[in-house]
């Protein structure tokens, strides 16, 4: 699936410094991002700052100084799937609502027939005036997405609504309006991520590296194809992906009661953490103090295995069997053969398997190099970024569920 085309125009008010967190929280989601910067816009962000968090040079003049046969309005309204507008300011909302051509970002908003995000930035008195009220009304009856400004105090001084939303509003609201497929619409995905914890004592644990930066990327791809996505997350630092539902948990035990908990009306499960294959035993009641200089040793017991007891309640009739269920294998070495081989011990339909110790495939990583494997064949996919492996993955289950 495409990257979302997202067109953002910045205007001119002192909220436009938020753009630029706007613009690099869109592209960390996978979204191909170009700006629109009005003249007054300007005054407050520079171009490069945009053009660097973006990665495309931004559009300010409606004309090209240079002949050129691209008109800008035009080809933009056409390039994007979503017009977002973080400020708009009272005259971005006056013009839009009033039909106004009278610069390049008003007049791609009359040329565009995508959905159009606005993001109302301006002093409380103006925001509460009746003719701002009467342009916006007029803007959501045309269908054009409102994301409500904030309450508080703004840059002049006074309090009361008028600033704006938060990033995270804004983005989630992009997305969801950007939404190109539906093709699992209806559909119940589950997807784990991260690490384990295992307790030793109130203050140590067991775990590992894994960042979730995988399974994230799973559940933000399947989200975006419409997907109701539930993401059991172990201990991380990410935010949840827009549209997820996230339960945290941080024991393996936890982690399979959420699974369990959650697998009802699944069509996929998509097993993506790293679980801890032990746990200690027994946990100490406080913290150990070993005597100093000398070591201790950990009386461990196995972790359930998760996606075997999946594989096993699918087979048993506990679970549909019409549910996909995907396992991951991080391995050291030869990871494709003992991704093979885990596949089959497993039960899974398919299994994603790579090398943690290649280059650019560690926990952590950005970016992941893996193989998809099935019981018909496999797919090498070379480096890319982890939410391109995740639609790559998410192909892949398409493939197997018309196939079988």
């Amino acid at each position: 699936m495409k990257a979302p085309r997202i067109l953002l125009g910045v205007s001119g008010g002192i909220a436009a410094y938020k753009a630029a967190e706007i613009v690099r929280s869109l592209v960390k989601e996978g979204a191909d991002v170009r700006v629109v910067l009005t003249s007054r816009g300007a005054e407050f962000i520079t171009p490069l700052t945009l053009a660097t968090l973006s990665g495309h040079a931004v559009a300010r003049d409606e004309f090209h100084e240079e002949p050129s046969p691209v008109i800008d309005h035009i080809e933009l309204a056409q390039w994007a799937d979503v017009l977002v507008v973080a400020p708009a300011t009272a005259n971005v909302l006056a013009r839009f609502a009033q039909g106004e051509g009278s610069d390049l970002l008003s007049t791609i908003h009359l040329a565009f027939k995508g959905s159009v995000v606005l993001a109302p930035a301006m002093n409380p008195k103006m925001w509460d005036h009746a003719r701002t009220r009467a342009n916006v009304a007029c803007l959501e009856q045309a269908g054009e997405i409102i994301v409500s400004p904030e309450s508080g105090f703004v840059a002049c001084g006074d309090e009361g609504a008028g600033r704006l939303a938060a990033t995270e509003t804004i983005v989630r609201e992009t997305l969801l309006a950007a939404a190109l497929s539906d093709a699992m619409a209806g559909k119940k995905v589950v997807v784990s991520a991260g690490p384990t914890w295992e307790a030793v004592d109130p203050v140590r644990y067991v775990g590992n590296r894994s960042s979730g930066k995988m399974g994230y990327a799973v559940a933000r791809a399947a989200r975006a194809r419409g997907a109701e996505v539930i993401l059991v997350s172990g201990p991380s630092g990410l935010a949840s992906p827009w549209g997820v539902e996230r339960i945290v948990v941080e024991s393996a035990v936890e982690m399979r009661d959420a699974i369990f908990s959650s697998a009802a009306g699944a069509s996929l499960i998509v097993m993506a953490a790293a679980v801890a294959d032990h746990r200690p035993r027994e946990r100490a009641p406080a913290k150990l103090k070993p005597d100093k200089g000398k070591g201790y040793s950990l009386d461990m017991v196995p972790n359930p295995d998760i996606l075997k007891e999946l594989c096993a309640a699918r087979e048993r009739g506990d679970l549909p069997t019409e549910l996909t269920l995907v396992g991951f294998a991080a391995e050291t070495g030869d990871a494709v053969r003992k991704g093979e081989a885990k596949r089959e011990h497993k039960g899974c339909d398919l299994l994603v398997a790579n090398d943690v110790g290649a280059a650019g495939a560690g926990f952590g990583s950005d970016t992941n190099v893996v193989t998809i494997i099935s019981a018909t064949g496999r797919d090498d996919l070379p480096l890319m970024s982890k939410l391109e492996v995740a639609n790559r993955l998410l192909d892949a289950v398409d493939v197997w569920c018309r196939a079988r």
